[in-house]
């Protein structure tokens, strides 16, 4: 006799409907279509860019391909100063911003998470004791943190997920003990814990799943956040000269007097890229706002 149960769901299809993306909004809808089209570039570039990002190009006269305007010899968008195809560098720049802007929403979101949940379900001396820690990470400016840090070990993009680690858990971790403050109290987390459950199985089958949207919300502003850091130190020249991002891009065009020059096609595409990936970040923020508090859309 056949079997005709369905199988269970795996668990990415759990994961994922966990996550409850908001489709229904479209705001929501543009943000992750905008974080789709740079995950695929950023996973394509070597296909898409026509050049290596740091080599320097020449002319079919074999001269430098210095300060080329826009469709001159056939670059897109033209040269650097030192002669390095401008379109290449946005594109590679693409897997930089998402490399740390990914990365460190992970850790933020992963870090504030269990420091919410631990906090706000055991209560007590644990939940002073992380709070007073959240209190003194609250107490830390951001950005100079990032700049000393730098200034401690090498330049690397990693300096941001370190500093967005050590730091940026802060609200996420405040604003998902405050949830799980209130779901500890519901009849069903009660039945469980008379039923012979123990905490970590309360935790992770209970109250977890009804805080993951949360974690996504706050891990979609820290991508924006870090790319903004990444940029700012990148700009002030604490970022790794030997990795090309957007932050990078603005720095060399700042140092070789782009604006003086008129050279908009090479400073104004990669601030038009952390723009559009920071919007992506709060639209689908917006979104969540609608889906998890729909009395505010009253």
């Amino acid at each position: 006799m056949l079997d005709t149960t369905l199988p269970r769901p795996g668990f990415v299809a759990r994961f994922f409907r966990s996550l409850r993306l908001p489709l229904n909004d479209p705001f929501a809808v543009a943000g992750l279509t905008i974080y789709a089209i740079f995950i695929l570039t950023a996973i394509f570039a070597d296909a898409i860019a026509p050049y290596d990002p740091t080599e320097i190009l020449y002319t079919p006269d074999y001269d430098l391909a210095a300060d080329l305007r826009p469709g001159e010899d056939g670059f897109i968008l033209g040269t650097t100063s030192l002669g390095r195809d401008i379109f290449s560098q946005i594109v590679y720049g693409t897997r930089s911003a998402l490399l740390i802007g990914l990365t460190a929403a992970f850790m933020v979101a992963l870090i504030g998470s269990i420091v919410g949940l631990v906090s706000g379900y055991f209560g007590g001396w644990v939940d002073a004791l992380l709070m007073r820690l959240a209190d003194v990470a609250f107490g830390i400016p951001f950005l100079p943190f990032v700049i000393v840090l730098a200034a401690f070990l090498e330049p690397s993009i990693w300096n941001v997920v370190i500093a967005m680690a050590l730091v940026l858990w802060r609200d996420t971790g405040r604003v998902i003990r405050s949830q799980v403050l209130t779901l500890r109290s519901r009849s069903y987390v009660d039945a469980a814990r008379v039923s012979g459950s123990s905490d970590f199985k309360i935790i992770l089958r209970h109250i977890a799943p009804n805080i993951l949207p949360l974690s996504f919300l706050y891990g979609s502003i820290a991508i924006g956040w870090a790319i903004l850091t990444e940029a700012s130190i990148s700009f002030l020249g604490f970022g790794d000269p030997q990795s090309i991002s957007w932050g990078y891009m603005l720095q060399d065009a700042f140092a070789s007097q782009a604006l003086a020059k008129q050279a908009y096609y090479w400073f104004v595409p990669p601030g038009v890229c952390i723009i559009l990936v920071v919007s992506a970040g709060f639209f689908i923020t917006r979104g969540y706002e609608n889906l998890l508090f729909p009395k505010l859309g009253r």
